[in-house]
């Protein structure tokens, strides 16, 4: 996926936060873990993945402006991700009337070490994340190269731009009160949880089918173009962080019973779906099990 080296990008809604601490993991920590953490932090309302991690946010932090062309999105993850942040909004700010939701633009957080949110402790340990709390995004970065070391990913700019998509797609079920209505404790292999997630895969894709549309501000397009390989790395990303996946990277066995994300199979198949036929066919709870 490449940039227009003409186009402008807006970064009045990103916030760079750098200098926060860096804590590692008590003897070497688990993602699985840290993960089990972030969820009981959600469900619970009260940060407990510093008692994982050992680590405090805070510190010396400082936040600054960041300024990015569509020259710069195609050399640097941050402006890549302020890039993706104008498109994706562009689409929602477009679509929200279809939706049937007041739409409004979430922050999106681009932090180093860890910095905190309404929600708690955002690292790069939990991963990036959607916290309802202050309707804010968080993405570290350096969590790229995790998606790429530990769970296989082909790490590319689309791969990135999904991720941040997807977190997206967690704001528009907030505005759509879906996020109120779920059942957080309900996991497992056709769990509210799962589908959940795998609806956010499918507004992802629903972006990604819109993408080469987006403009900026003077009517310029954000892209100069999407190819079959930029979709097929992010179809890769989202089946790198399915359940089954981790589960076996971290030396165990898909544990179906525990599942809160869905199979990395059901993942790339609903970003596809969202793809192919846009938010409309991302109604994830209506469909039964063996369609899920």
């Amino acid at each position: 996926m490449t940039f227009n080296e003409n186009a402008s990008i807006d970064t009045s809604g990103i916030q760079k936060r750098s200098g926060g601490a860096k804590g590692a993991a008590v003897g070497g920590g688990s993602l699985v873990a840290l993960i089990i953490a972030f969820l009981i932090s959600q469900f619970l309302g009260v940060d407990v993945t510093g008692l994982v991690t050992g680590q405090q946010a805070g510190g010396n932090e400082t936040t600054e402006q960041l300024s990015c062309s569509g020259s710069d999105a195609n050399n640097s993850s941050e402006c890549r991700l302020a890039g993706a942040q104008n498109s994706i909004n562009q689409y929602w700010s477009n679509e929200a009337p279809n939706v049937g939701i007041k739409y409004q633009t979430p922050t999106l957080v681009l932090y180093e070490g860890s910095t905190s949110s309404a929600c708690g402790t955002a690292s790069n340990q939990v991963g990036p994340f959607y916290c309802p709390g202050d309707e804010g995004i968080y993405i570290d970065a350096d969590f790229f190269q995790m998606l790429e070391s530990q769970f296989g990913a082909k790490d590319g700019p689309m791969a990135e731009m999904y991720i941040l998509a997807h977190e997206w797609g967690h704001h528009i079920q907030q505005e759509a009160g879906i996020l109120q209505q779920v059942d957080h404790r309900d996991v497992g292999a056709t769990s509210d949880m799962v589908r959940l997630e795998l609806q956010a895969d499918c507004f992802a894709g629903a972006w990604a089918g819109a993408a080469e549309g987006t403009t900026d501000a003077n009517g310029q397009k954000l892209f100069s173009s999407i190819t079959q390989d930029d979709i097929d790395n992010a179809m890769n990303a989202a089946g790198a962080v399915g359940d089954d996946r981790i589960q076996e990277s971290q030396g165990g066995r898909a544990q179906p019973d525990t599942f809160t994300h869905g199979t990395a199979e059901q993942r790339a198949n609903w970003f596809a779906t969202g793809l192919k036929g846009g938010w409309q066919s991302c109604d994830t709870f209506s469909v039964d099990a063996t369609q899920l």
